[in-house]
């Protein structure tokens, strides 16, 4: 049995239902809560399309000395290896990545570091392969 509103018909709870579905479900199907007129139009035909980052780079918080990219990066690397492995030789971070199922380019790039050399942190590793860390720490 589907319930209906006992003062008013169904095509009115139906209608009085559209009406608010905006306030309910939020921007969607039902509607929106955003203004009109703050909806951003597009660019004309002749002008460049927007942009988040109109000079290049994003401004990501970075740390001096170090690229979005780097930190990216440094960051993918460090999630193939994990603290069970440092400090560690080329041999503990290598075996450590493979068993974190690393993908080849992350093989590739431990393979190439030097041989007895224990590394105690990730940007120690990172540095060893030929990347800059942060200048400054804070």
């Amino acid at each position: 049995m589907e319930r209906v509103n006992s003062k008013h018909g169904p095509r009115l709870d139906e209608q009085m239902s559209q009406e608010v579905a905006g306030l309910v479900q939020g921007p969607g199907t039902g509607g929106s809560r955003v203004d009109e007129q703050r909806v951003p139009e597009p660019a004309g035909e002749d002008q460049p399309e927007t942009t988040t980052a109109p000079a290049g780079e994003l401004r990501s918080g970075a740390p001096k000395g170090m690229s979005s990219r780097d930190v990216e990066d440094r960051s993918r690397l460090g999630r193939f290896i994990t603290m069970s492995a440092l400090p560690g030789d080329r041999a503990t971070l290598i075996a450590n990545a493979r068993d974190n199922d690393a993908p080849a380019d992350i093989i590739t790039a431990l393979e190439g570091l030097p041989e007895g050399i224990r590394y105690q942190t990730v940007s120690e590793v990172w540095a060893a392969l030929g990347n800059k860390n942060e200048t400054t720490r804070w």
